[in-house]
């Protein structure tokens, strides 16, 4: 699906029609910026399972969102995509972070509403065949919180495939490098899956809440047990609605 076909007249961000723009950057960015400089200076970032993140079609990366440097050591760490992260309106007005999101080709949400825009964009990238990255309890948490249904919506409407991440160590920058210490992190990747929706366009709200609480107890599975929040009892795990992916 090209940029001439996107729906008209649609509240899909201009920064979304552009995407193609971005390509040569972005490489640029996680080659060099953030896996050259980030983890060889800042961070010593141990990855697991990054041979699981799907090659192509439509992706949704996930993650629990523990520190303000979350979304450039997962974007750092998968090295067969190029990610498109969502991130908070605030964060364009950031001097540091806006310049960043701003040469990447970051699209916004805005947070405590329901952002049409952000939803659009979002099946619209996914419909491209993109990888875009989500976190879905939309702010940082010290332990895993309850996110609303906005990412199991758009990746029903995308039939997208979700990819899991569990980071940890992230909330101890800068702190470690105040210290002359890289900051020791974690980055877990879990199994892909697709959420099972028969075809159905339209999934009931009491479905897509059983949908987001099965899709966060894969992410509480990635992460230390004290970070796992109202999700640490993996006994009520349930995968009724997931259909996990090769």
């Amino acid at each position: 699906m090209g940029t001439t076909d996107l729906p008209t007249g649609s509240r899909i961000a201009p920064i979304v029609l552009h995407q193609e723009r971005y390509a040569r950057r972005r490489r640029f960015l996680r080659d060099v910026v953030l896996r050259r400089i980030g983890f060889g200076l800042l961070w010593h970032v141990q990855v697991d399972g990054t041979g699981l993140v799907p090659a192509e079609g439509p992706l949704i990366v996930i993650m629990n969102h523990i520190a303000a440097i979350d979304p450039f050591v997962v974007v750092g760490a998968i090295t067969n995509r190029l990610l498109t992260p969502m991130s908070k309106i605030e964060n364009y007005r950031h001097p540091i972070v806006g310049l960043m999101a701003r040469a990447w080709g970051v699209y916004t949400v805005r947070r405590g509403e329901v952002d049409r825009q952000a939803l659009e964009s979002t099946i619209a990238l996914l419909q491209r065949g993109s990888a875009v990255l989500i976190a879905p309890e939309g702010t940082r948490h010290p332990h895993m919180a309850d996110p609303k249904d906005g990412t199991t919506y758009v990746a029903t409407k995308a039939n997208a495939v979700i990819q899991p991440v569990g980071l940890a160590g992230t909330d101890q920058f800068p702190g470690s490098l105040l210290r002359l210490r890289r900051t020791p992190v974690t980055v877990r990747f879990g199994r892909p899956f697709r959420f099972c929706t028969d075809g159905r366009a339209r999934i009931p709200r009491d479905e897509l809440r059983q949908m987001t609480r099965e899709m966060m107890y894969q992410v509480a599975l990635l992460v230390p047990e004290q970070r796992r929040g109202i999700y640490h009892d993996l006994e009520r795990l349930t995968t009724d609605t997931l259909q996990f992916v090769e």
